[in-house]
């Protein structure tokens, strides 16, 4: 269907939706001591501005199946949001991803959305909406091409970020070189891989595995939440100095996200406690035979930070409460 136009600027749009929704905030160009939005109060705005043909195929109950799902390259709608939401809807989306993730990084994930989508762009992402605004029980999902986010207001009990994300980057092509160049989030990589550098004999005997987990869908974030059979080393078999620098990993995975989603995945893995987890390297995905690893893992009893780096990186991330009991599936 072709998206319903509005007959309002955009100034009188949002001027209205900030009316209607209370806690909206303005852009900046409009009013400029104004601090953004949070990117739930402008979820439930869209939610509200959607018109019945619109929500018929993007609003579901919140304990529909496909709220849970994850993937590296999916669309959790059909309609992508260039063709389905007016102007003004679909500036809501950019911002609501935006505000998903830290002033300092949102260039840069934009910059991998725009490039991974191709001439689509942002527009060839699709959105749903599940449950209703103020209910307690409501989540939005955007996805793409390696991309999965979420916000939720804590809705999803015991779930960091709402549940599963994913995000990844082919920057130069499908297959990258062994320094990944331009790739936005191989740093990430690279501080992993100065853990190792400090590593004994013994202890890389234990971090360093044959082959990774395999990709999956939901199955590749799925939690051993007893803690038995984790891969790898135990990070309490680290010394103080190692263990400062696996935190210093935990800070670059964190850093392209919203202080909110950080804090409360920080909670959740400190609850557990970082001793209760094991780090990971794999020779399998070595580009170029050069010693750098490029697919690696952290995971405890509510963590899975898989981060795989051949042939460009994808990023499977599940953070949870362990003593919280799954969603049905």
């Amino acid at each position: 269907m072709n998206p319903t136009k509005s007959r309002l600027s955009r100034r009188r749009f949002l001027c209205n939706a900030a009316a209607a929704g209370g806690a909206l905030a303005l852009p900046a160009s409009l009013l400029a001591e104004t601090k953004p939005p949070v990117s739930e109060t402008l979820a439930a705005t869209l939610h509200g501005s959607l018109t019945p043909e619109q929500r018929k195929d993007l609003c579901f109950a919140f304990d529909y199946p496909l709220r849970r799902k994850v993937d590296n390259n999916w669309h959790v709608t059909d309609p992508m949001i260039r063709d389905f939401l007016t102007a003004d809807q679909q500036q809501m989306v950019r911002e609501i991803f935006l505000n998903l993730h830290s002033e300092a990084f949102r260039g840069e994930v934009m910059k991998q959305v725009e490039h991974d989508n191709g001439k689509g762009g942002f527009g060839d992402s699709s959105i749903a909406l599940f449950g209703e605004p103020g209910s307690g029980k409501f989540e939005f999902v955007l996805t793409s091409r390696h991309v999965t986010r979420r916000c939720d207001g804590d809705s999803v009990v015991g779930k960091a970020f709402g549940g599963p994300i994913f995000y990844g980057h082919a920057a130069q092509g499908f297959n990258e070189a062994p320094d990944h160049p331009g790739n936005v989030y191989w740093f990430q990589a690279k501080r992993a891989n100065e853990v190792f550098a400090m590593l004994d004999g013994k202890q890389r005997d234990k971090a360093l595995l044959d082959k990774p987990r395999s990709e999956s869908g939901n199955a590749t974030i799925q939690l051993r939440r007893d803690g038995a059979g984790l891969e790898g080393i135990p990070i309490s078999d680290l010394s103080a100095d190692q263990k400062a620098h696996v935190q210093k990993v935990l800070e670059d995975l964190l850093m392209p996200f919203r202080p909110e989603d950080v804090a409360e995945s920080m909670a959740l893995i400190n609850k557990v406690g970082l001793d209760r987890h094991t780090l990971s390297f794999y020779k399998a995905h070595d580009i170029g035979n050069d010693g750098v690893w490029d697919t690696w893992q952290l995971e405890g009893p509510g963590l899975i930070w898989h981060f795989r780096g051949k042939p460009h990186v994808h990023t499977w991330v599940h953070i949870a409460d362990p003593a919280v009991p799954e969603e049905a599936a």
